[in-house]
């Protein structure tokens, strides 16, 4: 059907890996007559988990979008993964949405990626439904669900329909508003009366929801006391209005394998959730800081924003896009502003999942993919010729895995930097660079899974094999006193010779404060027009220290005695007497290692804390306190970089997949003596080994 913007409802759908948002997706667009059965995951025949990778592992490692019509409504909804290694696609497509359904597993409860999801939504200003999925389960406890739910998203999370008879054969639940009985029979709803023997519970739990709504709003309370109640009319509107200012959050209930409930999902998002012309994302900030309100209309200026870019054999790259305002046709010419380049649009699809549906033209609220954009990826702006406004970008988590890439063929390096390149326009969540202070090309993803990812894509689509390490840990090296050391460079292998003389002294300086050269020769001993050399010597020897070829830091060198031959002497003398005479003080002044600090925060259920602290003193890392966050346990935490390779596998091993941490580099530190003394030795043999 054709739509208004009103009729539109573009939802995320988000929670923690297994919670059954797929299944759930899936049974949504059967609902809405889009599919004439319901795929399964085991089975690899959903429309959502298409990609090859997605069967074969059986769980979602992109946002798939899924379109659907029901009951005069048009819904977008996105299907996210729960996985942590790809939460960068929840984020991609919460940045987008009006709306986050936050789907929950009746048997796991709210597990730390759910509660990750609802702060990344809070932060958007999102409004949210929860849907408590698998009510089919055995000791289903339904009392304890709420509890659970309200205890880690506040009071405000608010039953909006009872379960009746949790467990294998669930079919029923009671609506809290209108007060009636759903019964489901073959996933077809029938209206009925509630049982006599649950009129009182119904009740009363119809009462809690009327007073929720009520002490959202003054003239709603006033209501309430004045007539003792709402009618349902009232208390529909006032829910709305209190989801819309996200005061309360509905709880649903339902099992989606079954198409038990969905329909009610359904109404909820219609009834509850924001058109596109009420959307959080009308309201925000540029790239400038200027505050902008876009009005969203099919005749306003255009405003769009590609948050997620597929490449596809035979097709090329697929840009999806969120309008936000104006109207987009075939043949526009159209102005990308992060890049500041023209585009003309070309084929405008539907997408359904894996499937595609040509349309002519898609205006404000509307997502859609854009086929073959010249220069237009992830994370840009697309606006009328002349417009400035651009969108803030999608900020993600740091990667949390690094490892070393060198193509296996010889000759492949082009194809894994280019290739590698292209990959990381479409998902800039993952990071490639060639790290100079290591000497070594870095790639770094979001976990393992994501990494395994990225290296099959680069294999599949730019048949570029690579070999993975562990990177090297970018050590520094400095001094703890201070030391002199003398060099005398000279030779002859007939005529004009080389000849040159340094001595200098070296000093620690404070941590950070870098390298100083001074120079303190007096009486001509060496040239003024030689000082320059003697300090481009020290600056080629800071790059390789004597310990363990480390980058030199934190120190002063002053040059302040030398000789110098009439005849022999040249800047290149001076440059290698002077890295000489350093290397025999730096040795001298009592050399210390320093490592990479990294600052670690863990999140994890309180049964595995004891685990989680262990693992982390046997890494070297001090533990700077704890905090209690409900159920989970927050860890603080200073940890070496070179105990945290492959952390993220180690810490879903040890809580069983219920744990996350972030990193970042705080700062450097010196190395304990036998840990340096370890990495010396190493250092030496590989030397010995190359030679």
């Amino acid at each position: 059907m054709s739509h208004t913007i009103e009729q539109v409802r573009n939802l995320a759908l988000t929670g923690h890996n297994g919670a059954g948002k797929t299944t759930l997706a899936e049974a949504l667009i059967f609902n809405t007559g889009q599919l004439t059965r319901i795929g399964r995951i085991e089975d690899g025949t959903t429309i959502s988990d298409y990609d090859s990778e997605e069967v074969a592992r059986k769980m979602s490692v992109k946002t798939s979008l899924l379109t659907g019509e029901w009951n005069n409504y048009h819904f977008d909804v996105m299907d996210t993964p729960g996985y942590a290694d790809f939460i960068p696609e929840t984020l991609s497509a919460l940045r987008v949405a009006d709306g986050s359904v936050v789907v929950i597993d009746a048997i796991a409860g709210i597990d730390v990626g759910t509660e990750r999801v609802w702060r990344y939504a809070s932060e958007l200003r999102l409004p949210r439904l929860l849907y408590v999925n698998k009510m089919d389960r055995e000791a289903v406890d339904v009392t304890d669900l709420l509890e659970q739910i309200q205890a880690r998203f506040g009071r405000e999370a608010v039953a909006i329909q009872h379960p009746l008879d949790p467990g294998p054969g669930f079919h029923q639940v009671v609506d809290l508003v209108e007060m009636k009985l759903i019964t489901y029979v073959d996933g077809k709803a029938e209206v009925g009366n509630i049982p006599e023997g649950m009129v009182e519970e119904a009740s009363t739990l119809h009462e809690h929801l009327v007073e929720a709504v009520a002490e959202t709003d003054e003239e709603l309370m006033q209501t309430y006391f004045g007539a003792g109640g709402l009618d349902a009319e009232a208390l529909m509107v006032g829910l709305r209005k209190a989801v819309l200012s996200r005061q309360l959050f509905p709880v649903l209930f339902g099992d989606a394998y079954n198409n038990v409930a969905v329909d009610r999902l359904l109404q909820g998002v219609a009834d509850l959730f924001p058109s596109p012309a009420e959307s959080p994302g009308l309201g925000f900030a540029d790239a400038d800081g200027n505050e902008q309100q876009l009005v969203a209309a099919a005749d306003a200026p255009l405003a769009g924003f590609v948050f997620k870019t597929v490449g596809e054999q035979h097709v090329g790259e697929l840009s999806y896009m969120r309008l936000y305002a104006g109207t987009l046709r075939h043949g526009d010419e159209v102005h990308n502003v992060t890049r500041h380049r023209a585009e003309r649009i070309g084929q405008i699809f539907e997408i359904n999942g894996h499937e595609r549906q040509e349309v002519d033209s898609a205006s404000a609220g509307d997502i859609v993919a854009l086929v073959k954009l010249k220069d237009t990826h992830t994370g840009n702006t697309i606006s009328a010729k002349g417009a400035h406004l651009q969108f803030p970008p999608v900020v993600f988590p740091e990667p949390l895995i690094r490892v070393a890439v060198t193509p296996r063929e010889k000759g492949g390096e082009e194809r894994m930097v280019s290739g590698l390149q292209q990959l990381r326009e479409e998902d800039p969540s993952f990071e490639f660079r060639f790290d100079g202070e290591i000497r070594q090309s870095v790639l770094a993803a979001q976990g393992d899974l994501h990494l395994e990812t990225i290296l099959k894509r680069l294999r599949d689509r730019f048949h570029a094999e690579v070999d993975t390490q562990s990177p090297r840990i970018p050590y520094r090296e400095t001094i703890r006193g201070r030391a002199e050391g003398t060099y005398r460079h000279k030779k002859q292998s007939g005529g004009r010779g080389q000849f040159a003389e340094v001595s200098l002294r070296v000093e620690p300086r404070e941590r950070g404060a870098g390298f100083e050269f001074r120079n303190e020769v007096v009486g001509g001993s060496i040239p003024t027009n030689f000082i320059p050399a003697v300090e481009k010597g020290l600056q080629e020897t800071l790059h390789r220290g004597p310990i363990c070829n480390a980058q030199v830091v934190d120190l002063a060198a002053t040059v302040h005695d030398g000789k110098y031959h009439a005849v022999d002497s040249d800047e290149v003398s001076f440059r290698i007497a002077a890295s000489h005479a350093f290397r025999e003080a730096f040795i001298k002044a009592s050399p210390a290692l320093l490592e990479p600090i990294c600052h670690v925060r863990i999140t994890v259920p309180e049964e595995f804390l004891g685990e989680v602290m262990g693992d982390l003193t046997s890494r070297r890392g001090r533990i700077s306190g704890t905090s209690a966050d409900g159920h989970f346990q927050v860890i603080e935490a200073d940890v070496p970089l070179a105990e945290m390779d492959r952390y993220a596998t180690r810490l879903r091993s040890m809580s069983q997949g219920k744990g996350m941490h972030t990193q970042e580099l705080a700062r450097y530190e010196e190395v304990p003596a036998d840990v340096q003394s370890r990495i010396s030795e190493r250092v030496a043999s590989e030397k010995a080994h190359a030679a």
